[in-house]
């Protein structure tokens, strides 16, 4: 049984993965220097590029055969 292809190139996705980690870090370095809350934007934002990642996960694993609507 083959393995499906996700809707993200190898290239997107791992610079999702780093888009994802400069985020994710970024965050609690933002809350540390700044006075108001802006950092919940990096944070946003890298929780929205992890449900992209794990969207084209899912979309990998499902069986190439298999239609989009199972």
């Amino acid at each position: 049984m083959q393995q499906g292809s996700g809707f993200l190139s190898n290239r997107q996705r791992k610079l999702a993965w780093l888009g994802f980690l400069l985020a994710a870090l970024q965050a609690p370095v933002s809350a540390r220097f700044t006075e108001d809350s802006s950092w919940l934007f990096s944070l946003v934002v890298a929780l929205m590029v992890a449900t992209v990642i794990i969207a084209d996960d899912g979309a990998r694993r499902r069986p190439a055969d298999a239609r989009s609507s199972d």
